[in-house]
């Protein structure tokens, strides 16, 4: 009996050994189901209807199974694709200007010759403790002409001449700045805990071989700091795509924002100014699904490349 009861006591044992990890893991995946898959789902299901009426327009409205129609109506426009083309254009410019200034500032802070490094860390962080709404009220005071201080400088620079801000071709670029603003800072500090990481007798032995701090830096600390460069680069991608906040903040300051400027913009008027929620679902779908495929291309190329590695 003794040798039986120890035997089951054992069994209970080493069931409880291998059903620890998934009582550890049960409650993230709770949360990630519910707050992430639950959501995607109900949006794809929305985006397979729309909402009609009956009596032209003056009857009880229904819910109606349209299949892929909606997602048609918006792959035809040329509305969607040209918020698109807009982010893609301001990712281009602003993403590779963003991930080289938090590189430059996150070497010279690592160098032994700046004082007060932890001072300028935390300053140069703080713009990313300001929320994008606020960051756009605070910049918009510099760009309207009629109260910034900035606009009457930039008309005394020869060859200058009147300079709108806010106008039809210079607005992507203001928004630009905001964003390059706001993250760059986010960004040198992923850029100094990889520094950090990197063991300091590799720096002892290349100053031994008779390498200057430029050398150290280009041969030695940038090609490490690739794999934080990269999951930067994603990142900033990602939130590239889905620019919300700046624009919508500065459209009710200038006529060259328009409701559909970016595509979550499109999605957010399409949904509570026209009402119609299953085609701003459709909108958010195609949105979340270009976003897999810039980010699943980026990932692939670095991971070839030994970046990620």
């Amino acid at each position: 009996m003794a040798s039986i009861t120890l035997r089951n006591r054992g069994r209970r044992r080493r069931q409880q050994h291998r059903i620890a990890p998934y009582e550890f893991l049960a409650p993230f995946f709770i949360f990630f189901i519910g707050l992430f898959i639950v959501p995607i789902v109900y949006a794809i299901i929305q985006a397979l209807y729309t909402q009609k009426t009956n009596g032209l327009g003056f009857g009880v409205s229904r819910t109606v199974f349209v299949g892929l129609a909606n997602f048609e109506s918006i792959v035809q426009s040329g509305t969607f694709w040209r918020g698109v083309g807009r982010v893609a254009l301001f990712g281009i410019v602003q993403i590779p200007i963003m991930m080289i200034l938090a590189l430059a500032l996150a070497l010279v802070l690592d160098t032994q010759l700046v004082r007060l490094r932890r001072f300028f860390r935390l300053a140069m962080f703080l713009p990313y403790a300001v929320p994008g709404v606020i960051a756009a009220i605070l910049w918009s005071f510099l760009y309207l002409p009629g109260l910034s201080p900035i606009v009457p400088l930039l008309h005394h620079i020869p060859g200058l001449g009147h300079v709108n801000l806010v106008s039809r071709g210079t607005v992507l670029w203001s928004i630009a700045n905001i964003v390059t603003w706001e993250w760059t800072g986010y960004d040198m500090l992923i850029v100094i805990a990889s520094l950090q990481s990197i063991p300091p007798e590799i720096y002892e032995a290349a100053r031994v071989e008779g390498a200057s701090e430029w050398q150290i830096a280009w041969r030695i600390k940038i090609p490490m700091l690739a794999p934080a460069l990269g999951m930067s680069g994603l990142f900033s991608i990602i939130g590239t795509l889905q620019l919300f906040n700046e624009p919508l903040v500065l459209k009710s300051m200038t006529p060259a924002i328009t409701s559909s400027y970016t595509p979550n913009m499109y999605a957010y008027s399409t949904a509570f100014s026209s009402n119609n929620y299953h085609e701003a679902a459709a909108i958010a779908v195609l949105l979340a699904a270009i976003t897999f495929v810039f980010s699943f291309l980026l990932l692939t190329t670095l991971s070839r490349r030994g970046v990620l590695q």
